[in-house]
């Protein structure tokens, strides 16, 4: 390594399974802000990437590239921001390109801006493929090892760090390896601390990235850091990396969530927790690991990207279980169906409720939900009471109507509002808080350049109490929705905190056209809780109100439970 300190390098486990073999250490670089941006359709604030700098730098990645100064004034800015933050993990890392041919490097301006970001790092790309040196650059061979080697050196001898990624590499080693292990000489006679092969076109195997790295450590001797950059065109950016570093190198760049260019870089939230919970590394503190799944989310909500949920380690179905087998075993032993525990990344398990489900999945959602073995409705399970089971012959009843609900097109995935509505009704233990005497929707097109008119009178009953009300919506559904909850919020006060979040209708039989069943899913939120609920009919109205009904039922039984109101709980229908 350089003389430099370090920061949280990857230290092999004490105790980790596995070969008796002394790994050497090795550090994450994160190049979310860099790379990740360029990825079709984020586009970074510099606010945005203060916060998602502080959130590595609290996370205890080695290594951040913050951007390119040369290319934009946004980066211009964001380098002025970052002096002024103090980062206790973390070093900052400007990124750039070699000089133009034929200029001298003090001479080049992007040599100049990088400097001028005053970070402790720069890490600049170069030419290894020939190809490119002669099309791209246009340019002589010598030429491009020279501007290198220059490049390297002007910024090393003012005092920054130099970590040199060679861009290219792996295509460039496939077709002239002569002259790509030149390329990586002459960047070590500059001065570089690290040298990075890159994958850029990210469609090396596995075993092309072990034999270029063993052939460069060959080449390099072992006083030099290797370092890996990986793409993920062909799927295999974490693999790739895994390999390489299996081969030697110490040092691995990627992104969080994979975000990057065309299909993104190798993906940290895989890298390291494979590197430090399979492999015995020690990449991030245990306690920082265990926020991984919360990073993961935070760099998605600030990209302004909907979590795929099918993402390993930190996706929401990560650790979901679904079939009734599947479930049973992992009631006994999580490690028949759990390759780690979520908790190490900071997931959670999930089990599922559809068709394919069975008695355990109903017994662990009911427990889960806190509708057994706890106060109803709170979550919380009594220390006191005994745990409350479901009688077999009703747990078999429970079953066998989420099977039939299912197969008439319900789905309780997204609904767990829904389906704790369900249970508590089918163990005989709930009251609704209101009953719906009847409704009626008027739609009204006054002239063809016009929107229609939507209007909803509704009668419900609340204990002795007969409420009717009429109001005007965006369409049938929001005038239904508007109206109900004018009728209710006399009763129910708390009802003004719900807000309907998102609403979706799903055709489920498209051949009957507009006679098909729909099924709708309403999400609702209160104060950063959400549920979700869900309604099936021919009729769309009839679908919206299923799951209008259920989503505030599901709000008024954890509002109340939680915060028990003697009014609203007199005046419900028992």
């Amino acid at each position: 390594m350089s003389g430099k300190e370090t920061v949280h390098m990857c230290q092999p486990k004490p105790g980790a399974q596995g070969p008796e073999v002394v790994h050497p250490s090795i550090e994450i670089y994160d190049t979310t802000l860099r790379d990740g941006a360029q990825r079709e359709g984020i586009s970074f604030s510099v606010e945005d990437k203060r916060r998602i700098l502080l959130r590595l730098d609290e996370l205890g990645i080695a290594f951040v590239e913050g951007g390119w100064p040369g290319s934009n004034p946004k980066d211009v800015e964001f380098f002025a921001l970052a002096r002024k933050l103090t980062l206790k993990q973390t070093r900052l890392a400007a990124f750039g390109s070699t000089r133009r041919p034929q200029t001298r490097a003090e001479n080049d301006r992007n040599l100049q801006l990088l400097l001028e970001a005053e970070t402790p790092v720069v890490t600049i790309f170069g030419k290894s493929w020939d190809l490119h040196v002669t099309e791209a650059l246009r340019t002589t061979l010598d030429e491009n090892l020279r501007m290198i080697e220059e490049s390297v050196a002007f910024l090393a001898g003012r005092g920054r760090e130099v970590i040199y990624d060679a861009e290219h590499f792996f295509d460039g080693f496939r077709k002239n390896p002569e002259y790509a292990l030149k390329t990586l000489q002459a960047a070590v006679r500059g001065g570089a601390s690290r040298i990075v092969l890159c994958d850029t076109n990210g469609g090396s195997l596995p075993e092309q990235i072990r034999e270029a790295v063993l052939a460069v450590r060959r080449a390099l001797g072992d006083g030099i850091p290797l370092g890996i950059h990986c793409h993920n065109d062909g799927g295999l950016g974490v693999a790739n990396s895994l390999a390489a570093v299996a081969a030697g190198c110490t040092h691995v760049q990627g992104t969080i969530n994979g975000l990057g260019e065309r299909c993104g870089n190798a993906d940290l939230c895989q890298v390291i927790p494979n590197l430090q919970l399979k492999l015995g590394y020690r990449c991030l503190p245990e306690e920082a690991i265990r926020t991984l799944t919360e990073v993961s989310r935070f760099v998605d909500e600030i990209a302004n990207l909907n979590p795929d949920p099918h993402r390993p380690f930190v996706g929401a179905s990560a650790f979901a279980h679904k079939g009734g087998i599947h479930v049973s075993a992992v009631l006994r032993d999580p490690s028949t169906y759990e390759h780690i525990s979520p908790e190490q990344v900071g997931n959670r398990r999930k089990v599922l409720v559809s068709e394919l489900a069975g008695k355990s999945n109903v017994l662990y959602k009911a427990r889960e939900l806190g509708v057994i073995g706890a106060k109803a409705g709170t979550g919380a399970r009594s220390e006191t009471e005994p745990e409350a089971e479901i009688d077999p012959a009703r747990l078999q009843q429970v079953l066998s109507q989420i099977k039939e609900l299912e197969y008439a097109g319900y789905q309780f995935e997204g609904a767990e509002g829904s389906f704790e509505l369900l249970l508590h009704r089918a163990l005989g233990n709930y009251r609704p808080f209101f009953e719906l005497i009847g409704f009626r929707l008027v739609i009204e097109k006054r002239s063809p350049m016009e929107e229609p008119l939507s209007e909803a009178t509704i009668k419900v009953r609340v204990g002795d109490r007969v409420l009717h009300t009429a109001a005007d919506g965006d369409g049938p559904v929001n005038a239904l929705d508007n109206a109900l909850r004018k009728a209710l919020e006399e009763v129910y006060p708390e009802l003004a905190r719900f807000k309907l979040t998102d609403y979706k209708v799903r055709v489920l039989d498209e051949k009957k056209g507009t006679a098909a069943t729909v099924r709708v899913l309403i999400e609702s939120a209160d104060n950063g809780r959400r549920w979700g609920t869900v309604g099936v009919s021919s009729n769309i109205i009839e679908a919206s109100w299923q799951a209008l009904v259920d989503s505030i039922e599901y709000g008024l039984l954890k509002s109340t439970t939680a915060e028990p109101r003697q009014e609203a709980d007199r005046q419900r229908p028992s």
